[in-house]
């Protein structure tokens, strides 16, 4: 008889009495040394006695047949098996919740400085609590009526939610957390001084976190596994089906890797609180080498004038130079050049010290970027550099990293594109409801720009957007775990509209950055040269999924097998946002934009029809962005139809046609960038949107090759309009820069809506005839070139003047002290090699101070 209750019981009684001497000696630690017990102690208890509720449970369930087959249970254990599972069912999310309530109760005491770390603990523990709370009551209501989830044999007409698809659909939620949880209190961590010793220990009790994630990803191995296996063994085709038995037996080790996740968890949360009893029991394991055990050592011997009773905070402060105060790491702290944090009550209490050492502080912490810090002291953090000073080699680096989160969204959408073909396959899903989720991808533009985006990139900066980008777009990628369980058309479409979000709120920062690093004349090179990189991503993607990710994904079973890319995709962008914070990541404030606007005053204030036209040019630039972005997914969404129409005949799949038409598009954004040095960016939208038009028009008169060759001239003359259009419609908009990028990327979600249009039209009159939808599309949009070409005020505003960027600041030469420099008007006469003059590097007409200096204080010797 096969029997999994041995091992189930064993591994499940020692984590938790594990479990149970952690939580022990933490309370020994908190009440007898630190003699004080406060909010997360108290969560702390409660948790384990929801762990002792939990874990007894699966106890008692493995005394009544959990781990036999189902033939070998006997009926009379039926009921109390059911009643066991029901109770460890219920009592799984209220025992996590608890944990991780815990956790970060106790991260909230670290700092009471550090206004961003609050704000995401708080968001956190909202997120926890309220996901928790759903997923409980879920678990209690997963049959209807209640009653039938304890009865044996289940009533007539009851339905219920199998147990395995319930664990299975929560499983992100739990990942996310576990995440956050994780990589929380690294700004903290990085910003403290402490001896070696101590931050090793540092570093190692905080990573303890890793491991619960570790065994939750495992957890989720086996009960993916055990509902596979039992779809197998019942030969079913759904997984979250619940009729069929052998629960007892497929789901008895996804259990017990429930109670070790829950009783690691606990473990975890408990190693911070067991540093003063270590301290007191073995203060040699605390002590550095040189004896000291306080963080205070590690700074220089205290000036004499300075009295002792002076917080060592304070000391810390006059003892550095007066450099290290530049910059701020963390805007909440940025008018601060130190800030207390309470994590020497548990990492730097000295062994010898008095029992009463919660209202002490010995750890230093500064928000400041000392230049003397080492990478072993976990991170240099530098003061961040003006992107509007950099010049185009100071540039290089900043853009390289930031055209990674370029290469991931189109990475992302390829991806995200094969797998929408996958799911209408399985799911057998109509053209609408496959259009549907194309428009709820798109519809994360509409939405996360103006709520999120905005809010994040004016007050955090242009990392905080990115980072706030790359923690969405995980979360949809997770979220997609549910949906291919579920096989749930809702649940699919919600991840593809939270990917739209996060990549929306990376779009709202990444298309201004690149376009703002570095001097303006380049914007457009910048931007195409970077798209051009997310076009290759959306090249490669596909081929990866349709060749090796998807290339057997045929059923239900083969759909939940993909979650495990997605899961590699949200650990890839989590770990992408961690490195983004310690990444020194130029910034631009609204004042310098504004400063930066100003040099050409005149130009970007000039009237046309009564309105500044930089105004004018920002509105017309949206209104084209959003009928380009349109026609752009018309086009990417019809071309496989077209093709096959217009030319049934070729050798060529859909999807290597698609994928050639996809490279040319690449390649076009990188011919673009180069056509920029030779002709001025307007000439070159110009000239992108009158070949879109005609050969749109050629792509509804002909027919065979010579209609597929259109068509992949569409592409190629496409390629290059975004960025385009981007970076002019940007220019000029000073302090309202940001709110400029958040329209034009909320515009973006103009390729949401015509795709239904075009196919309303191909059914009334063929493919061919729908791309008349196209030709109109590309008409509207190119109003904004021909208004940028026509009217004369909005030439000379949006042509880029050479070496358009602030100046470092240096000190004038004693031949030039008596020279005023006079801005001249716009020099530029075609692309970035015709460009000899700037309105800085040539001498201009000047004025002589001497004369003014004279009359100056004639006046004041009159008054």
């Amino acid at each position: 008889m096969d029997d999994q209750r041995p091992t189930v019981l064993t591994v499940s009684i020692a984590l938790f009495v594990i479990a149970s001497v952690f939580v022990a000696l933490r309370f020994v630690s908190r009440i007898f040394i630190v003699q004080k017990v406060v909010l997360h102690d108290y969560l702390m208890l409660l948790a384990w006695i929801l762990d002792f509720g939990f874990t007894f449970s699966l106890f008692y369930a493995t005394r009544k047949g959990l781990g036999l087959h189902d033939v070998d249970v006997r009926p009379d254990q039926r009921p109390g098996l059911n009643r066991a599972d029901y109770a460890f069912t219920v009592l799984y999310n209220p025992a996590l919740m608890a944990v991780k309530s815990s956790i970060l109760v106790f991260y909230l005491t670290l700092t009471q400085g550090e206004k961003v770390f609050r704000w995401a603990n708080y968001v956190t523990l909202f997120v926890v609590n309220a996901a928790g709370l759903a997923l409980t009551f879920v678990n209690v209501f997963q049959c209807r009526p209640v009653s039938a989830a304890i009865a044996y044999p289940i009533p007539a007409g009851a339905k219920c939610i199998d147990i395995l698809t319930l664990y299975l659909s929560s499983s992100p939620v739990n990942i996310v957390t576990d995440l956050a949880i994780l990589f929380l209190p690294n700004p903290i961590l990085t910003q403290m001084r402490l001896p070696r010793k101590q931050k090793i220990i540092l570093v190692v009790t905080f990573s303890f976190g890793f491991f619960v994630a570790v065994v939750d990803v495992i957890r989720i191995v086996y009960i993916q596994d055990a509902a596979t296996s039992r779809q197998i063994a019942l030969k079913q085709i759904h997984l979250q089906d619940p009729n069929g038995d052998d629960l007892s037996w497929y789901g008895a080790l996804s259990f017990m890797w429930s109670v070790v996740e829950v009783n690691v968890s606990v473990i975890c949360a408990c190693v911070p609180s067991l540093k003063p009893l270590v301290a007191r029991i073995i203060p040699k394991l605390i002590r550095d080498t040189d004896g000291s055990s306080q963080a205070t050592n590690v700074l220089p011997p205290p000036i004499p004038e300075i009295p002792p009773e002076i917080p060592t905070v304070a000391r810390d402060t006059r003892e550095r130079s007066p450099h290290d105060n530049k910059g701020s790491h963390s805007e909440s702290s940025a008018s601060q050049p130190c800030a207390r944090v309470d994590l020497a009550e548990f990492l730097s209490m000295a062994p010898e010290a008095p029992p009463d050492v919660e209202n002490r502080t010995n750890t230093v912490t500064s928000t400041s970027y000392p230049p003397s810090i080492t990478f072993f002291d976990f991170v240099n953090m530098k003061k961040p550099a003006n992107m509007l000073k950099l010049s185009n080699k100071e540039s290089v680096t900043p853009i390289a990293l930031t055209t990674i989160l370029f290469f991931l969204w189109g990475f992302a959408y390829g991806l995200l594109d094969i797998l929408n073909e996958q799911f209408q396959e399985i799911l057998r899903l109509d053209i609408y409801r496959s259009f549907g989720l194309h428009a709820v991808y798109f519809g994360g533009y509409l939405v996360a720009p103006s709520l999120v985006g905005r809010v994040v990139l004016k007050r955090g900066g242009f990392k905080v957007t990115f980072i706030t980008g790359l923690c969405i777009y995980a979360c949809g990628a997770l979220v997609f775990w549910p949906s291919a369980v579920l096989t749930s058309y809702a649940a699919f479409a919600l991840s593809n509209f939270i990917v739209g979000c996060g990549l929306a709120v990376l779009e709202t920062a990444a298309n201004p950055f690149i376009a703002l690093c570095g001097p303006l004349e380049n914007s457009e090179i910048r931007l195409n040269i970077s798209q051009g990189v997310q076009a290759i991503g959306s090249v490669v993607s596909p081929l990866l999924a349709k060749k090796v990710l998807f290339r057997s994904v045929t059923d239900v079973s083969a759909l939940v097998e993909v979650q495990w890319t997605y899961l590699g995709i949200a650990l890839f962008d989590v770990l992408l946002a961690l490195a983004f914070y310690y990444l020194p990541i130029p910034e631009a404030s609204d004042e310098d934009l504004e400063e930066l606007a100003n040099r050409r005053r005149a130009d970007n204030r000039a009237l046309v029809m009564g309105i500044p036209v930089v105004w004018v040019t920002l509105a017309l630039g949206v209104w084209s962005q959003f009928f380009y972005v349109a026609g752009q997914e018309v086009l990417s969404m019809s071309f496989a139809s077209y093709v096959e129409a217009v030319h049934p005949a070729s050798s060529l799949s859909s999807f290597e046609r698609l994928t050639i038409a996809h490279t040319v598009f690449a390649i076009g954004r990188f011919l673009a960038a180069f056509l920029q040095w030779f002709l001025k960016p307007r000439w070159i939208l110009m000239l992108s949107y009158i070949g879109m038009i005609v050969f749109s028009v050629l792509c509804m008169k002909t027919t065979g090759r010579p209609a597929e060759a259109m068509a992949q001239m569409v592409y190629l003359f496409e390629s290059g309009a975004f960025s385009i259009i981007f970076a002019i419609a940007l220019r000029g908009t000073g302090r309202h820069t940001k709110t400029a990028t958040v329209l034009l990327t909320v515009a973006i979600s103009g390729g949401a809506f015509f795709p239904f249009a075009q196919y309303a039209a191909q059914l009334a009159g063929g493919v061919r005839f729908s791309y008349c939808v196209l030709v109109a599309l590309f008409s509207a949009g190119a109003i904004f070139p021909i208004y940028l070409n026509v009217v004369p005020a909005a030439k000379k505003q949006v042509d880029p003047v050479p070496n358009e960027h602030l100046r470092h600041h240096r000190r004038l030469s004693r031949m030039r002290q008596n020279v005023v420099a006079r801005e001249k008007e716009n020099p530029s006469v075609g692309g970035v090699l015709s460009r000899r003059r700037s309105v800085v590097a040539e001498p201009l007409p000047t004025v002589q101070l001497e004369t003014s200096k004279r009359a100056l204080s004639i006046s004041i010797s009159s008054m």
